[in-house]
């Protein structure tokens, strides 16, 4: 499929798909005209990379990242970013858990004086 089509099918702009490739995070075929040609599998793997960026991981860390999502085998070294990718984000949650309370609690008691 083309630039256009998978962009439409994953949810992205033309430019981040560029963009992706730039990064080495996306390799499309080449017609014999020289145009972009994407597979199928293209789709789910626009869409894995977007949810990393989603998390927070920066380029770098999503190229690390993308090859667990390719295979059934990992290296320890990446079973390990995977589980410090993933204790970052519960940390966050967990911040963001305690944001939350804090403005119920003003929310409730600002209601409760009118």
């Amino acid at each position: 499929m083309r630039i256009g089509e998978i962009a439409r099918r994953s949810g992205v702009s033309v430019r981040a798909l560029r963009y992706y490739e730039e990064q080495g995070l996306l390799v499309p075929g080449r017609s014999p005209g020289g145009q972009r040609e994407y597979t199928e599998d293209a789709v789910q793997r626009v869409r894995a990379i977007q949810q990393l960026y989603a998390a927070g991981l920066p380029s770098r860390r999503v190229a690390e990242l993308l090859p667990c999502m390719d295979t059934d085998t990992t290296t320890d070294h990446q079973r390990a970013m995977l589980r410090a990718e993933r204790d970052r984000i519960r940390a966050q949650i967990d911040e963001l858990t305690a944001t939350l309370a804090r403005l119920d609690e003003l929310v409730d008691a600002a209601d409760r004086r009118g």
